[in-house]
């Protein structure tokens, strides 16, 4: 079975319409020791076939539109956040406390770009006071620790530290084993909901999505990706984040495309987020399983008070084992299931050539809201779809260096990104950026919208 074969049978997808599918291969893409480029690959075109079989059905038409996957698109997309200038400035990725620093027996990986992750780190840490920078100070403490002591010190202070795991050793962990027994896709039905009727796609560029609303409860990367390819294919997309928890401001410029960004105390505002619920079509969260229940926003929950919908939820580590609750980020998924290891050294770990975790995954999660869509619009009934950083780990270091099957070309080689380049003015600022790596033959090719700054929309639909 191919690597787009496997993704889309996990999508429930009709194994007929792969061959509208076809792949410009170029040389020099995503290389890697693991098969980075051949995932990237799938998971952007189940997410274009998708949407291109959803857009079919709402149009009428007798075919589903040809997909074309661009290895030049997918690499640049998938690095998205390094092309990104914001008036010829570019964004700075990791902060000095993201990093790995060597321990009494090994490795381990903190992350701590956001402020309050940087102050549990710190805290759990306890570096000597001074006037060292924090840099030197981290460095010290932990050379004379443990990595697994180290990891587990942090996440009781509510920090990410996580110790370099062989593939070997992450497979006989009780979360790498939960994680393996999962499929890649978790798709539920919740009720008995009638059919969705969906009005007619009608006009150029056909957008599957027009007319439906997405409400997006997620941060960082992986979530907000699903939701600006959503946004991509005309969905109305509003991100709502809690007023003291701002988002980066560089990250949110580059998964910003196409929606509105606004801020709401759940707690306090509760009415207006009710508002919002019951004109959605979609609801997307990113946050820890568990974390949105005490707002009455688990899948049943949503459902229950909106029928109908589809919950798109994405975790780091799963729903599911003894890490269903921690926190996660690419970088440290890729530490903890042997990625890294994998990919480096005897002298040091190493990392993949994208955050390919995260737009996989991303990519993923918006391919199983369409194709949710499309089940609801043939059988009825709220959806729920789970995905993890860590399931998709889980795929790419279960196989092998496999093909894109049928319909292959081979191009030229990916020697630089500019063709898959754009810009554009903003409120933001004069903006480069990576062109979208999702499409089919009458479809979308970029945004409607360019990002604004976080948090300045109405927390109201357009």
């Amino acid at each position: 079975m191919t690597d787009i074969e496997f993704a889309w049978t996990a999508l429930g997808g009709d194994p007929a319409l792969l061959s509208r599918v076809s792949t410009l291969v170029r040389r020099g893409a995503l290389e890697a020791r693991l098969p980075v480029r051949e995932l990237a690959r799938a998971c952007t075109g189940v997410c274009a076939l998708a949407a291109a079989e959803l857009g079919a059905r709402r149009a009428g038409l007798a075919e589903v539109p040809a997909v074309r996957v661009d290895d030049g698109a997918v690499a640049t997309a998938f690095v998205s956040e390094r092309h990104l200038l914001i008036d010829g400035r570019a964004p700075v990725a990791f902060a000095p406390l993201s990093r790995w620093w060597r321990t009494a027996d090994g490795w381990v990986r903190t992350h701590a770009n956001y402020p309050h992750h940087r102050e549990r780190l710190l805290a759990a840490l306890n570096p000597a006071e001074g006037r060292a920078p924090a840099e030197s100070a981290v460095e010290s403490a932990l050379a004379g620790r443990r990595a697994l002591e180290v990891e587990e010190a942090v996440y009781a202070a509510g920090g990410l530290a996580v110790a370099l795991r062989t593939p070997e050793e992450w497979a006989a962990h009780p979360q790498g084993a939960a994680v393996a027994a999962r499929p890649l896709v978790e798709r539920e039905r919740l009720d008995a909901t009638r059919t969705r009727v969906l009005p007619p796609a009608e006009g150029a560029p056909l957008l599957p999505a027009a007319g439906l609303r997405v409400l997006d409860l997620t941060r960082v990367i992986a979530g907000p990706v699903a939701t600006r390819t959503l946004a991509l294919l005309g969905a109305d997309v509003l991100r709502v984040d809690a007023p003291g928890l701002p988002e980066l401001a560089d990250q949110h410029a580059d998964t910003g495309f196409g929606k509105r960004s606004a801020t709401l105390d759940l707690g306090a505002d509760r009415r207006t987020f009710e508002d919002l619920l019951a004109a959605a079509d979609v609801v997307v969260t990113g946050y820890r399983p568990g974390a949105l229940d005490r707002f009455g926003l688990g899948p049943e929950a949503l459902a229950e008070r909106r029928p109908g919908l589809v919950v798109a939820q994405l975790s780091a580590w799963g729903a599911y084992g003894p890490w269903a609750g921690r926190r996660g980020f690419d970088s440290l998924v890729q530490v903890a299931t042997g990625i890294a290891a994998t990919e480096g050294s005897a002298e040091r770990p190493g990392a993949l050539p994208a955050q390919a975790l995260d737009h996989g995954t991303g990519y993923l999660l918006a391919a199983a809201v369409l194709r949710a869509l499309t089940e609801q619009s043939q059988e009825g009934g709220s959806r729920v779809v789970r995905l993890a950083l860590a399931r998709t780990a889980a795929w790419l270091m279960s196989r092998g260096a496999g093909g894109a099957g049928a319909g292959t070309v081979e191009g030229a080689p990916y020697d630089r990104p500019d063709p898959w380049l754009g810009e554009t003015d903003s409120r933001i600022g004069k903006l480069r950026h990576a062109l979208p790596p999702v499409g089919f033959a009458g479809g979308p090719v970029g945004w409607a919208r360019p990002p604004g700054p976080w948090g300045t929309d109405p927390a109201q639909w357009a």
